[in-house]
């Protein structure tokens, strides 16, 4: 079992290495295209997509590393490893997305007061090519979403991108038709608003990670109370849930029982149940009932 398991993590490793290299490479590419023609023809729905993918790329760039120094070995210096960097990576990802945001919204304001004809066609074309390069990343971090939130984000960025060059695409035939230029910056709003929404969740969740919050999805009073629930257990206090990264949880907490020579069975059984929902650091300090009942009488 142990060794199947440690086949499907090297497994896992490689597959994500190579998206995130394949990722980079393909929008890398796509982001200097779409550069050079979104400023050839002076389309600022081209140019702020073409931004929008800058800073994936930084996204995806970061995340790889964070996704490395996360297996580097702990050490004297830093009891933990570098776990903790894939959360400081995905706060400030969402940081620099939301920069990104800002700059797309103050000039489409000012495109929309000064708008310049663009070349329909041109628009339409190049963003169709950005539809297959971001649709195709997005994919290649879909299996692995829900098991990292760099990888989710990754996802998220790229499957948005690809709805928004739909939307600049839809824009470009537009203007090609009716000749219409001020759809341009109107798309460039879209792109914002699009961009905020993919980009909340992310933000939320790596503020509260950052913070040592108790990560989405775990319930402080469930887990509580699913370890009072086990047999042996008296109480459960003093409890602390937070995360090492953002694939790691860690807990700590007290825990009272009745018969202190069954802890060590206790404390392995407890630990296989936190393992189940989705904690796999844990630091568990007994203390036997009758002890705990004449501090408490004393202190009375």
């Amino acid at each position: 079992m142990e060794s199947h398991h440690h086949h499907e993590h090297n497994h896992r490793l490689t597959s994500l290495n190579k998206a995130f290299i394949i990722g980079i490479t393909l929008n890398i590419a796509f982001v200097i295209v779409e550069f050079g023609v979104g400023f050839y023809y002076n389309s600022l729905g081209l140019l702020s997509d073409a931004g929008h993918n800058l800073g994936d790329v930084a996204s995806l760039v970061l995340a790889m590393l964070a996704f490395r120094l996360e297996r580097v070995h702990a050490n004297s210096r830093y009891t933990y490893g570098y776990k903790k960097s894939t959360v400081l990576v995905s706060l400030l990802n969402a940081v620099i997305l939301l920069v990104a945001v800002g700059i797309i919204i103050a000039e489409s304001i000012d495109k929309l007061f000064h708008p310049v004809s663009v070349d329909g066609s041109a628009i339409a074309w190049t963003a169709g090519v950005g539809v297959i390069i971001n649709a195709l990343t997005a994919w290649l971090f879909m299996k692995d979403k829900d098991k990292d939130l760099n990888v989710k984000g990754a996802y998220l960025h790229m499957a948005a991108d690809a709805l928004v060059s739909v939307g600049v695409v839809v824009s470009g035939i537009i203007i090609m038709h009716t000749g219409w230029s001020i759809i341009d910056p109107i798309i460039g709003l879209v792109i914002a608003v699009i961009i905020i929404i993919s980009t909340w969740g992310l933000l939320h969740d790596s503020l509260r990670l950052s913070l040592d919050g108790v990560p989405m999805g775990i319930d402080t009073q469930k887990i509580q109370q699913l370890i009072v629930e086990q047999p042996g257990v008296v109480n459960c206090h003093h409890l602390h849930i937070w995360a090492l990264s953002t694939t790691e949880t860690a807990l700590t907490a007290h825990i009272i029982i009745d018969n202190i020579t069954q802890m060590e069975e206790i404390k392995h059984h407890i630990k296989e149940v936190l393992e189940e929902s989705g904690i796999q650091h844990v630091t568990l300090e007994f203390e036997n009932k009758e002890v705990t009942c004449n501090k408490d009488c004393c202190a009375d």
